[in-house]
């Protein structure tokens, strides 16, 4: 292969992309390539490895050929080789994206010599009438972009990738430089086995991103976490921001939601056409839009340099994952934020996910969700965590950016913990995962464990005074600190270290912090806040309280016909201050507004200036209309008189769950008129007694009527009278 020999490499970048200087390893890499050398580069995302494969593309003679994952990522890449050239045909890609006479085109640039980067897909590099054609092309060097999806353990695995060393053998022996931003030590030997580039110059720079911002917040529910998300982006008004969901549907959802909120905001995902999909890129790259809410399909390889933050509304797959899509903030080295929401929950879903793959991906797939869990849920400094996952360590005490540093726990002694984590790993010969040893050192009687007899053994349930949050804790640190490490070749059987045995021999003291807890909270059982995060104004609540007493006694109706008590704690919650503001409110609809809300708005707009409040309304989350029509419906088929029990069975509901649905449109202000179907149904003497018991009690509640009534009465029949009453008395 020829190549210019002694060019000063240093002004080929100054002359070709306009750098005065390289970053990092970029120079040594290079020079690595020039000399056609194997090379493997392991370098952040924001490190500039594309230069690594670009500068060498432009200095030697021949086509280099890029293997990349995503038509996005080519496009991005090639657009951007183009503008530091004076023609087009210096770069292009073949995909799928392209028709056969702009293929043809892209063949003959080739050709003739004047394209000096090729990008194609795994795919299509294996697609015979283009294997043939390489065979006529002067190849330069191959590069393997994105390399970590040759390895099942990385977050992004792609079987294609597999074969990309037999296809580069049969074209014969070239130079090979496979590239990745996110990879572990089992990981990287993964890659470098499957290329068979053992021998290549390993160039791995340091994981450290000093400028990102890492913290984790409780994800809590869907009305919280659109609250939370729209209040910092509207802080960080103008500001390029990426948020990552898992789902597309998520995605298309969410992004509908910023949009109502006046967020400039477009969703991307690999589902949607591929001419939206690119517009919708360069519309976020040309500033057109602030956010783009994405799955991971967008972002590999995306050259915006000022994206300040990324919010993960899922917790990603794995830590790579995390790292990956964190790492598209702050490439520029400027501000950069990195939020991610959690709840264990989603993890429950993603390991539901991986049921019926194959039983290897299962155990890999869980081992990537815990180290994922282990470190949404940890107390120590996020940066030391993660730089750990990739085999680096970070030295300092407190980083200074992430929510664990700058909230730091407080120590606790735990040297008497280790050693009996230690002693129990040593015990069970070395052979266990953390979920074993924490069960064993609990006391708890798994299949597994009465199997092997270990429910027998001297150390069995000799932890259990100690809960399973803290044996995470001190084994996770215990890792961190080096006593023990994970087999990650045997799915994450725990060792003990050199450091770890002797700490069993000369106990030294080691302290460790209490893991973050984050509550889940049942919110089917959980009192009406109104969606509100914050608690009940107990002084406005019992303003209000007394209000509708008043009110109770002028319109001669129980104070529930007026407000039901969830609505009044909805109220002193979000303090609406307005008929738009009150209809957000649980349980209140345009019906009731309109009929009760002058009074109560009046008093909290007073309350609220009075007191000088912050109302978390003054960030309410408008949503999008519900697209499901089952309300209007029910309604529309009671207009035409149509039997309630038909109706029911007419959506596939049964009865209770229709009286559901009715009693949700009757509490929310909506007349409707059942008694064509309560004449039926009920005899006329029941009907009167049930009405009047609701005319005459404080209270709604169903159980309280139907211990009030008696068993002459059932429950359907009062809570089709409630239904009526409410219905005539409230809307």
């Amino acid at each position: 292969m020829a190549k210019k020999e002694k060019q000063d490499i240093t002004a080929l970048l100054k002359h070709h992309f306009g750098f005065d200087k390289f970053k990092g390893n970029q120079k040594a890499i290079i020079e690595n390539v020039l000399a056609e050398k194997d090379t493997f580069v392991l370098m952040p995302t924001g490190g500039g490895k594309s230069l690594c494969y670009q500068l060498p593309a432009l200095i030697l003679e021949g086509t280099a050929i890029i293997i990349s994952p995503l038509i996005a990522l080519m496009k991005n890449q090639v657009d951007a080789m183009r503008n530091f050239s004076e023609k087009d045909g210096i770069a292009h890609f073949i995909n799928s994206s392209l028709n056969r006479s702009a293929i043809d085109q892209v063949k003959q640039d080739i050709l003739t010599g004047h394209t000096k980067l090729l990008y194609v897909a795994p795919e299509s590099l294996t697609k015979e009438e283009n294997i043939e054609f390489l065979r006529q092309v002067q190849i330069s060097f191959y590069a393997v972009d994105e390399a970590h999806c040759i390895s099942e353990w990385g977050h992004d695995f792609r079987p294609e990738y597999r074969r990309i060393r037999p296809i580069i053998n049969e074209r014969g022996r070239h130079p090979l430089i496979a590239l990745t931003a996110t990879a572990t030590p089992k990981v990287q030997h993964d890659i470098q086995k499957n290329l068979n580039m053992m021998d290549a110059t390993v160039f791995k720079s340091s994981f450290n991103r000093p400028n990102l911002y890492y913290e984790v917040r409780p994800k809590g529910n869907d009305p919280d976490l659109h609250r939370d998300i729209i209040k910092y982006i509207r802080a960080n008004e103008g500001k390029s921001g990426i948020i990552y969901c898992l789902s597309r549907r998520k995605v298309e959802e969410f992004a509908e939601i910023l949009c109502t909120n006046g967020v400039k905001a477009l969703p991307y995902h690999a589902g949607m056409d591929s001419q939206v999909r690119s517009n919708n890129q360069d519309a976020f790259l040309m500033e057109e839009v602030d956010v783009i809410v994405a799955t991971i399909a967008f972002g590999m390889g995306i050259d915006k340099p000022d994206v300040r933050y990324v919010i993960h509304y899922d917790i990603p797959k794995s830590l790579e994952g995390y790292y990956q899509e964190t790492g598209r903030s702050g490439r520029d080295g400027g501000e950069g934020q990195c939020i991610a929401y959690y709840s264990s929950k989603d993890l429950y879903k993603l390991e539901k996910f991986l049921q019926g793959k194959p039983i290897v991906e299962q155990e890999i797939g869980k081992q990537l969700l815990l180290e994922t869990a282990a470190y949404a849920e940890t107390a120590v400094c996020r940066r030391k965590v993660l730089l750990h996952y990739f085999g680096e360590e970070y030295t300092e005490d407190n980083c200074g950016s992430c929510d664990n540093c700058l909230n730091p726990k407080r120590l606790i002694e735990a040297k008497e913990l280790l050693l009996t984590v230690l002693e129990a790993v040593e015990t069970l010969k070395e052979k266990y995962k953390t979920e074993y040893i924490i069960n064993f050192l609990m006391g708890v009687e798994t299949a597994d464990i009465i199997a092997y007899r270990h429910n027998e053994l001297e150390l069995f349930a000799s932890g259990q005074e100690e809960g399973e949050r803290i044996w995470n804790a001190v084994i996770r640190q215990a890792q961190i600190a080096g006593f023990l490490a994970k087999d990650i070749e045997n799915y994450g059987l725990l060792k003990i270290t050199h450091k770890g045995h002797e700490f069993l021999k000369n106990p030294v003291p080691f302290k460790i912090v209490k893991d973050n807890e984050f509550d889940e909270d049942d919110s089917s059982d959980a009192p009406v806040r109104g969606g509100g995060s914050c608690a009940v104004d107990p002084a406005l609540y019992s303003i209000m309280k007394d209000l509708r007493k008043k009110l109770s006694k002028q319109l001669e109706v129980p104070p529930f016909v007026i407000f039901q008590d969830p609505s009044l704690e909805a109220m002193a919650t979000t303090y609406p201050i307005n008929p738009e503001e009150l209809q957000n409110i649980p349980g209140v609809g345009a019906g009731k507004a309109k009929r009760y809300g002058a009074e109560f708005i009046a008093i909290i707009k007073k309350y609220v200036e009075e007191n000088e409040i912050e109302r978390p309304e003054d960030l309410r989350v408008r949503t999008v209309a519900n697209k499901s029509k089952l309300k209007v419906w029910i309604v529309q088929s009671i207009d035409r008189k149509v039997a309630l029990d038909d109706i029911a069975m007419s959506k596939g509901l049964d009865f209770n769950e229709l009286l559901n649905e009715i009693e949700t449109i009757v509490y929310s202000g909506t007349r409707i008129n059942i008694d064509y179907f309560i004449n039926e149904a009920m005899d006329e003497d029941h009907v009167q007694d049930i009405y009047d018991y609701f005319k005459e009690s404080e209270t709604d509640d169903l159980e309280t009527a139907i211990n009030e009534l008696g068993s002459d009465y059932t429950e359907e029949e009062i809570r089709l009278i409630r239904i009526k009453f409410l219905s005539e008395m409230a809307n």
